[in-house]
């Protein structure tokens, strides 16, 4: 593949035409259904990309595939045959989802989900089949497949979705994976010489009673005092080192994380705070299944999460796909030690063109401001919003407890003192449609209580769509700092970054005036007291390269990325 930034770049609207709500720079098969993201990994220059595939379908079928995509730089992709089918007895009904190690030596193996035979999820090792190929495309599953067979007393639906192994100092590998039993979500341990043959140590990692099965569990260190990303086999001192316990909670749909301390010596962990369904998320909207991985390159950890759609089945056969991944995003430790951050990865900007900017507006009660110059419907936006005279803030009704209700009670059309304001994305020229991406600040026992709201109320005039509007708390005290917006706008997906990546929320939305040329996109501010837009930077974002794989024989570094 040659350097993308030396490529002509495409129309910034080529992904309007025909297919108004296909993605122009968020991962997506070319067709068909995808859901989880799996086996993530950097091997060689190539970043191998994953992910639960349907290729007979734009719709879920428990008999799934592992779609495989590659790239150099996260942004621009390969689309590859399927890495994994489910033709063998120990996964014939279904391949479902897994993760990559990379072993001493740069060897790299996956663990995966089969479906067997007789419908029992079990986990399953498979290797490259030629290391000197570049893309990996072939895999071997290993002949003493299932190399973890179900537990004794649990259902044999409830047992998927190994992690990433880690490697400790007494040789052995460990990796988790999620089930429960009576409602008890269970992330359960094991541990291997040889990655071959597995034990379940005496009690899981962690467990909480009435959470439900835990899916596609993350497990992985972060450094306390750096941005930086740690190999998950690292296990510095506590006073370095963090972990991170992430879990999808199937019956909420959502995933939820906690940060804590792991003592491998005890095969123990204990969380600062307790997983509950008001525990920290990685994501407040439209977002599952969420897997990270390690860059060795760089530095860094990255995660992706399944965008899934919000029409119906019935609109993704019209489309011919369903399902999109999240932008890739960095993720770390915040200063506080208390959340992780998120932010895109610094290799979107590869796509920035046409940028805009400007300082110190003042925006009045009831103001709205064009951001104009830049393709509305495909962009990046970063704002920064500057508050005075907040001795006049509202206070918090004391059962406003659920920010997700506070959104939904008082949507951008419900007028405060301190907001909302925010972004209009997705707009329409008379604004029946719009995308509000907004915050509200509030008082409680003394304290400032900032909001973040995406709301798709308006999204859409088409009928038959779910437009939850969705909601979170952003920990800022805006007294003393300014309240940070960064909003990705892609034809049908919005991905939101409050606070410097504190709080992240994706909408997927689909308009049906607000699309392509005719999407605008504002600063507003709908609160009675002002708001001052100390910096807003927006830029068009060119659309991404995504083709299938080019003959064989041709050189991977060689390889021009054209849209096919």
């Amino acid at each position: 593949m040659s350097n993308p930034s030396s490529t002509p770049a495409e129309s910034p609207l080529a992904a309007a035409s025909g297919q108004p709500y296909r993605t122009a720079f968020h991962f997506q098969p070319p067709q068909n259904w995808m859901n989880d993201p799996n086996g993530q990994m950097w091997y060689n220059g190539v970043y191998h990309f994953f992910y639960q595939h349907n290729p007979f379908g734009p719709f879920f079928n428990i008999r799934m595939h592992w779609g495989h995509s590659v790239s150099q730089d996260l942004i621009n992709w390969i689309h590859l045959d399927s890495a994994f089918t489910p033709i063998d007895p120990f996964d014939i009904n279904g391949c479902w989802s897994g993760s990559a190690t990379i072993l001493p030596g740069n060897k790299p193996i996956m663990l995966y989900t089969g479906i067997d035979s007789e419908n029992r999820q079990v986990q399953n090792l498979a290797v490259p089949k030629d290391l000197s190929d570049p893309y990996l495309k072939e895999w071997v599953k290993h002949g003493g497949n299932p190399v973890i067979n179900l537990p004794e007393g649990i259902q044999p639906d409830d047992f998927r979705d190994p992690t990433t192994t880690w490697l400790q100092e007494d040789g052995k590998w460990r990796l988790l994976v999620g089930s429960q039993k009576d409602k008890t979500g269970i992330a359960f341990l094991y541990h291997s010489d040889d990655l071959v043959n597995w034990s379940k140590h005496d009690s899981p990692l962690h467990q909480v009673p009435g959470t439900g099965i835990w899916e596609c569990p993350d497990f992985f260190p972060v450094w306390v005092d750096s941005m930086n990303g740690v190999d998950t086999s690292v296990m510095n001192p506590s006073n370095e080192l963090k972990h991170v316990l992430k879990v999808g909670l199937q019956d909420q749909f959502k995933d939820y994380y906690v940060i804590g301390n792991y003592s491998p010596e005890k095969e123990h962990y204990v969380p600062e705070d307790e997983l509950t369904l008001s525990s920290l998320r990685r994501d407040y909207g439209r977002y599952y299944a969420s897997k990270s991985f390690f860059d060795p390159v760089k530095k860094r950890r990255i995660i992706m999460g399944w965008v899934h759609e919000t029409d119906s089945e019935a609109d993704a056969i019209a489309k011919g796909w369903a399902g999109v991944q999240s932008f890739p995003r960095s993720i770390w430790l915040d200063k506080n030690q208390k959340q992780l951050l998120q932010w895109p990865i610094e290799e979107i900007e590869m796509l920035h063109e046409n940028k805009v900017s400007f300082q110190n507006k003042k925006l009045e009660g009831g103001s709205l401001h064009e951001i104009q110059g830049i393709t509305a419907s495909q962009a990046d936006v970063k704002i920064s919003f500057k508050l005075s005279n907040l001795e006049e803030v509202e206070e918090l009704d004391p059962s406003w407890d659920d920010p997700q209700l506070i959104c939904t009670e008082s949507d951008a059309s419900k007028k405060g003192k301190f907001g909302p304001f925010g972004l209009l994305a997705l707009a329409s020229n008379d604004l029946t449609e719009q995308t509000a991406i907004f915050f509200r600040v509030f008082q409680k026992n003394g304290r400032y209580v900032v909001v973040m709201c995406s709301d798709q109320s308006r999204s859409s005039t088409k009928n038959g769509i779910d437009k939850t509007s969705y909601g979170a708390f952003v920990d800022i005290d805006p007294q003393q700092d300014e309240i940070l917006l960064r909003t990705l706008i892609d034809h049908s997906i919005v991905e939101s970054f409050g606070g410097g990546g504190k709080t992240c929320i994706t909408a997927r939305v689909y308009p049906t005036l607000a699309i392509g040329g005719d999407a605008r996109l504002f600063a507003f501010n709908h609160g009675t007291e002002s708001v001052v837009i100390s910096e807003l930077s927006a830029w068009s974002l060119k659309k991404a390269r995504f083709n299938k794989e080019k003959p064989s024989g041709v050189e991977i570094d060689n390889m021009t990325m054209m849209h096919t």
